[in-house]
């Protein structure tokens, strides 16, 4: 009974790893273990010698923990729903397919062109909607049957789509960055700023990769054939606007700057931009063609996802508005252009907001059931246990890092990323902030270890995603009339391989350059370079004189100044000009009695 006291911690933790493995759900697993655990807690208490401070009326703080600022107060988490919902509606807009319609044609001509743009509008649709299931199954259902068409492989097509659409976990506004922001106490704003460049990078892997597949495998994806470029020629128009574009936006903020300040880069690039694209609109619908087609269908496809998540990512990088904030203005600007597009209905909306209902509700029970774990492991010193192991690892700081990771990599085989920044990631914090460790930094590093959970083979989501839109059987192109045969699950599988050892790079690289991820602090200012400087009050020199002796001696040997005199400390200081003396009160005459008249 002692040995099981004082282990308390470490059996708690195997036997939820042991629930979850069974299959049972994951929120009541933690709610159901936690309360399980307090039980016997309790009544192993007078066996653990002080390892566990349980008793029954600590169960009275469970409805602070859920009404309280950590779940149902929590403002940070009211994101969430915001995000979802603006990502869904953006999904029945057709913005993807627009997108991969334009971008495919304008890459078209080179090979890999259609894994370009697949790419690309992921990097867009993760900027936008911030929901891996959305892009996913949205640039399945859209590109896949296209890429089959064509002649892509299908294990680069299956990956290439699955590792697009698992660059929502980690470009703002994420849903996980929500989570990891709160679990780890920081501010969103800051995990997004930290996140964005590697999510950049990360985007720019693929397209290398991409590049390497086109050079050494070309076979594996042929450019488009000429009858397919419906668009035609004009990129030549397309970069003749892009300078008037930038010549526009630079004219602006000249005329700007000196009335605006900083703000006048901002408002001339967003004059630029707006001209470009009613001129664009105009020459459309006038018949004008001063524009080729190609490059008015870019400019008008491209523009308004682009003040989308300047409406929502710049707000909130501008300090304009905080992440709710901005996931609100999002959800409208996601409306406005559902409704645009004449693809806004009530019958939408009801499909945004039952899939919102649903995940929010999905987050909000696994929070709940993480809030009862956390009381009983907090309460038999859980986290000294956890804290204890992961900074005895050898290597110090790197070392902590290499093992989170890897732990953190073959649990994302078990669990998605919602379960492993609930359970996992509030254990780890302390350990990590008690190494020195900046948490914004750790948790993009966690963020980016998280999104293989997506592309592990065989229990990733986007995989599954995929697969419920690839076709399963041998199929005949509506386009060409040929019998295409199906995607097997293996293809997936064997697809996702190279981007899963990418994401992997891309951990390493994360821990090799955390300046990629620092530069959210801002310029960091060395004190010892701080010059400080006390203006001189007249009246008050004399107080500020050097002491004796304290003084330099004067050059060419000349005669050192007299020092000035000791202040008199028995009149009032003086601050400037001397008043003029007051007439002397004349003196009574003691030797007769005083007068009262």
């Amino acid at each position: 009974m002692e040995f099981i006291a004082q282990n308390m911690a470490p059996i708690m933790f195997a036997s939820l790893i042991l629930f979850m493995l069974i299959g049972y759900p994951v929120a009541f697993s933690l709610a159901a273990n936690g309360l399980l655990f307090f039980f016997i807690g309790v009544l192993l208490t007078p066996y653990s010698g002080g390892a566990i401070n349980l008793a029954w009326p600590l169960l009275y703080a469970l409805p602070d923990n859920f009404y309280g600022s950590r779940v149902m107060s929590n403002d940070t988490l009211l994101a969430i729903p915001f995000f979802t919902f603006m990502g869904i509606v953006l999904e029945r807009s057709g913005m993807a397919e627009d997108l991969l319609d334009t971008i495919g044609q304008l890459f078209g001509p080179i090979r890999g062109g259609l894994a370009y743009a697949v790419i690309f509008v992921g990097a867009l649709l993760a900027a936008t909607t911030g929901v891996v299931a959305a892009s996913v199954i949205a640039m399945g259902l859209i590109s896949l049957p296209i890429m089959l068409r064509y002649g892509y492989d299908r294990r680069l097509a299956s990956g290439v789509i699955a590792a697009s659409g698992t660059l929502a976990q980690i470009i703002p506004p994420s849903l996980v960055l929500i989570v990891l922001a709160d679990q780890l106490g920081r501010s969103v704003g800051d995990m997004y700023a930290g996140a964005l460049i590697p999510g950049l990078i990360l985007t720019g892997l693929y397209a290398l990769y991409v590049l390497l597949v086109s050079i050494f495998r070309p076979n594996m994806m042929p450019a488009l054939p000429l009858e397919a470029r419906t668009l035609g020629h004009g990129v030549m128009s397309l970069l003749v606007a892009l300078v008037v574009t930038v010549a526009i936006s630079y004219a602006a903020y000249r005329y700007l700057a000196p009335t605006h300040g900083d703000n006048a880069d901002i408002l001339g690039a967003s004059i630029g931009v707006i001209l470009i694209y009613v001129v664009a609109i105009a020459d459309r619908r006038l018949n004008i063609n001063m524009m080729s087609r190609l490059a008015q269908q870019v400019i008008i496809v491209l523009i308004p996802p682009l003040a989308l998540i300047f409406l929502v990512l710049g707000t909130i990088f501008l300090g304009i508005a905080t992440p709710t904030e901005g996931g609100a203005m999002g959800s409208v600007g996601a409306l406005i252009m559902a409704a645009a597009k004449g693809r806004l209905s009530l019958d939408v909306v009801k499909q945004a907001l039952t899939s919102t209902t649903r995940l929010s509700s999905f987050v909000l029970f696994i929070l709940i059931g993480a809030r009862v774990f956390s009381l009983t492991f907090y309460g038999v010193n859980g986290q000294i246990w956890v804290e204890h192991l992961l900074t005895s690892l050898p290597g110090g700081e790197v070392g902590f890092l290499i093992g989170v990771n890897i732990l953190v990599f073959f649990l994302a085989f078990f669990l998605d990323f919602f379960e492993l920044a609930f359970i996992i990631v509030p254990l780890l914090a302390p350990a990590a902030d008690k190494l020195g460790i900046d948490l914004i930094w750790f948790g993009v590093l966690l963020g980016v270890n998280m999104q293989t959970s997506f592309m592990h083979p065989p229990f990733g989501f986007a995989l599954f995603y995929l697969r419920s839109v690839a076709a399963r059987v041998p199929y005949l192109d509506r386009i060409t009339g040929k019998q295409i045969a199906p995607v097997t699950t293996g293809q997936i599988y064997w697809g996702a391989v190279p981007f899963v050892c990418i994401q992997v790079i891309m951990i390493g690289l994360t821990i090799a350059f955390p300046q990629m991820v620092m530069h959210y602090k801002g310029t960091v200012v060395d004190p010892g370079t701080i010059d400080y400087k006390v203006p001189e009050i007249p009246g008050l020199s004399p107080l500020a004189a050097p002491p004796v002796g304290g003084g330099t001696a004067p050059a060419n040997g000349g005669i050192a100044p007299a020092a000035p005199a000791a202040p008199d400390l028995s009149q009032p200081p003086s601050f400037g000009d001397t008043p003029p003396a007051k007439p002397a009160a004349p003196q009574p005459d003691l030797s007769q009695p005083p007068s009262f008249n």
